[in-house]
């Protein structure tokens, strides 16, 4: 006699629970309570009442035998387990009128868009939830004109203000939205699962006074038309082992995170599954690896700190790394290590505040970028403007950093495919820049450009310090002002420009070549009183006065 593929799967469940018999969960078979499992009959009565019956058995289990279930919502009851076998699928019905929504708490921005809140799994305020058991999850593309774009209809899965849910061995498909979607729920496990299609792959958010905490991710596949995985407001989240494709960006943090660690994964493009907002142009090229950007999308106070990211390998997204803070935001501690990197064809890295504050501290380790280069003398004279919610251009060809306090490269690697004119690092308004066994091709001529850094610190690199001299020196009163004209020894690297004021001394830094000569220019000085003033750049000294 051949034993069933579901009857397998049920034992092998019940195999977790050997020492007291009495203790195995009780099984209610999602066909004994009417589903048809034909992919034609509406199954959503039928499968809430399993989940109903369930729920009062604590530790009940609730069974999808082989078959296609076609259902609007399934309410996610607490102290249950939904075991899909291998054959089983579950299928969203294509109207999108059917389904019902979470309702976010009035104090968040989510309030205001309940529609967007739909479900076809949906657990709202439960805990001690598990999905699992090999079956497959078909949000069936559900086609919504009064949703999102005109086009989105609900998530697969969704979970409002609950605890200590997991999602295991399981395929989502096609999801009308976001695969999963997590809303001021925490101590989530999601792993061994795999997400092909839709939107969002996992998707969490919680807000400032009620973070999502303690998410797990690990030993997943995602193949997104969008971003594999993205939220705010996380505390404690750990994203392992995963692979992540997608037609938009790997990881993109949107809002505050606290303790996120990230190691070993793998991120490639282009996308498997398009882009589905991009519509007519079917858009596949994935974007940014890593897409940090608190503020981007909604005023969201609050830090990014203690960032944890290791063990990368990535290929052919637009850029490794974009990291920028809006207003209300903070960064403190953020350390990037072997993240290896090719077919970058975009935009250079990018560690930037456009907060009120600066980023606290970033190390760059054991890092090797390739980018496809090609950069021209008018892509290295754009202006750096606020980012928008993607990574861009910008006039550096690998990393541009701006407003950090101290920013550590070490044994960093930044190759090109083909020449670029743009340098290969700029660097405005950092106090301390560490280049320590910091790696450029030979070809780059201007390798450096930097601007408003205090202090550089030069070890094992081809790069070196070298001596120039202040040949002339332009002042202006109003605004205040300064152009020091500075030439090079017969030696070519990078020099320390001082501009010393009455009571203070400003620095910039400049590479030149042998003999070379370039202006450089202080501006944003502060405002001197009236009288006579020298402002010496060695080994000149000008006499200023204001009236």
């Amino acid at each position: 006699m051949t034993t069933k593929p579901h009857v397998l799967c049920l034992i092998a469940f019940l195999a977790l629970f050997p020492i007291n018999l009495s203790a195995k969960p009780p099984v209610f078979d999602v066909r004994d309570h009417g589903a048809a499992a034909d992919g034609k009959t509406l199954d959503t009565l039928a499968i809430n009442k399993a989940i109903q019956a369930a729920s009062a058995a604590p530790g009940g289990l609730v069974l999808f035998p082989p078959g296609k279930y076609l259902t609007a919502t399934i309410h996610l009851k607490s102290n249950i387990t939904l075991l899909l076998d291998p054959a089983a699928e579950i299928v969203g019905a294509p109207d999108p009128e059917l389904y019902q929504n979470f309702n976010p708490p009035n104090s968040t921005p989510l309030s205001t868009r309940n529609r967007w809140h739909r479900a076809l799994l949906l657990g709202v305020d439960v805990e001690n939830v598990t999905i699992t058991g090999r079956g497959t999850i078909n949000g069936n593309k559900v086609f919504d004109p009064r949703g999102e774009e005109r086009m989105r209809g609900p998530h697969t899965i969704l979970f409002g203000n609950s605890k200590n849910i997991t999602l295991q061995d399981i395929h989502i498909k096609d999801s009308a939205n976001y695969a999963v979607m997590l809303e001021f729920t925490s101590q989530v496990t999601v792993h061994n699962v795999k997400i092909t299609g839709g939107w969002d792959g996992v998707h969490f958010r919680g807000w400032k006074d009620n973070p999502c905490k303690d998410i797990t991710i690990t030993d997943c596949q995602f193949y997104t038309g969008d971003d594999a995985i993205a939220g705010w407001f996380w505390e404690n989240t750990l994203i392992a082992r995963c692979i992540l494709n997608s037609s938009c960006n790997g990881i993109r943090l949107i809002g505050p995170a606290k303790n996120l660690i990230i190691h070993d994964c793998l991120f490639f493009g282009p996308g498997r599954f398009e882009h589905r907002t991009s519509r007519d142009q079917h858009r596949t090229n994935m974007l940014a690896g890593l897409c940090l950007q608190p503020g981007a999308w909604d005023r969201t106070e609050g830090a990014l700190d203690e960032v944890q990211i290791s063990n990368i390998t990535m290929h052919n997204v637009t850029t490794p790394l974009h990291l920028s803070l809006k207003p209300g935001n903070t960064a403190g501690r953020i350390q990037i290590s072997n993240l290896t990197a090719t077919g970058l064809y975009r935009a250079a890295a990018s560690i930037e505040s456009w907060a009120d504050t600066l980023i606290e501290h970033v190390t760059l380790r054991d890092i090797n970028l390739e980018f496809t280069g090609g950069g021209t003398p008018e892509q290295a004279r754009i202006p750096v403007r606020t980012p928008p919610v993607d990574a861009r251009p910008l006039p550096a060809w690998g990393l541009y950093a701006r407003n950090i306090k101290s920013l550590h490269l070490e044994n960093v690697r930044l190759t090109l495919q083909k020449d670029d004119a743009r340098p290969a690092l700029i660097a405005e308004n950092v106090a301390l820049l560490d280049l320590d066994t910091f790696k450029l091709p030979q070809s780059n001529e201007t390798p450096l450009a930097l601007n408003a850094v205090q202090s550089v610190r030069l070890r094992d690199t081809d790069l070196k310090l070298i001596q120039a001299k202040c040949i002339d020196l332009n002042l202006t009163a109003k605004p205040l002002s300064a152009t020091a004209t500075v030439e090079a020894a017969n030696d070519h690297g990078l020099a320390k420009v001082e501009l010393t004021l009455p009571d203070r001394t400003l620095t910039q830094w400049v590479w030149l070549k042998p003999l070379e000569r370039k202006n450089v220019t202080f501006t944003n000085l502060p405002p001197l009183p009236p009288g006579k003033h020298n402002l010496t750049c060695p080994p000149l000294t000008r006499e200023l006065v204001v009236e």
